[in-house]
């Protein structure tokens, strides 16, 4: 079982290599009146974050409506 939680880390990682390596190129973001020069990569992985973190704020804000309902 050890084993496997490895190699599957070690596979994710080279994964996540190739995907930055690939990505490399640099793209700016503009909203409003700012300009944010970054890899697209980077840019992805930070959309990636915030995606998450809104999930999780909304499913326990969810949670807490639920419970406040009982």
């Amino acid at each position: 079982m050890k084993n496997l939680k490895l190699y599957l880390g070690l596979a994710l990682l080279i994964l996540i290599v190739i995907f930055t390596l690939q990505n490399a190129e640099v793209v700016t973001i503009k909203f409003l009146f700012w300009d944010y020069s970054v890899s697209r990569s980077i840019m992805i992985f930070m959309v990636l974050v915030i995606g998450i973190l809104v999930g999780w704020i909304l499913s326990g804000w969810g949670r807490h409506t639920r419970s406040v309902k009982k």
